[in-house]
């Protein structure tokens, strides 16, 4: 099992360590969500998931529900039952360990910001350069 939380730790939650598939995605609609240039997202059966706490959850499309913590604002999980059904995304960046699980994919790349492409090309610092 792997386990997760918000950044407050208000919300916590315990998850398979196999997933039906853990993708990178990188539409507009996350990227705005998460304030993040894409995001990883594992997909479980719904009755897979266990919390703890109570996130709240904004409708941000017709059938798509985010779930988030409403104290610190942390995105949690995604549930489109109209798309897929009995299931749930879980944002892999709130993991507590998230290089247990690799991602698989990288998805709506159509979406993708062209400097993603790039990133090996960008000076790297081990900490906050001074």
């Amino acid at each position: 099992m792997l386990t997760g939380r918000c950044h407050c730790g208000a919300i916590r939650y315990e998850m398979p360590d196999e997933v039906l598939h853990h993708a990178l995605c990188h539409c507009s609609d996350c990227r705005r969500h998460a304030g993040a240039p894409m995001v990883g997202w594992a997909m479980v059966p719904a009755g897979a998931l266990k919390v703890e706490g109570e996130p709240v959850v904004y409708p941000s499309s017709e059938h798509g529900r985010r779930h988030f913590c409403g104290r610190c604002g942390t995105g949690l999980f995604y549930v489109n039952e109209a798309m897929l059904p009995g299931m749930v995304d879980i944002q892999t960046g709130t993991l507590d360990d998230p290089d247990a699980l690799p991602p698989g994919a990288q998805i709506q790349v159509a979406e993708r910001l062209r400097w993603m492409r790039r990133l090996d090309e960008l000076p790297e610092f081990e900490r906050y350069p001074g």
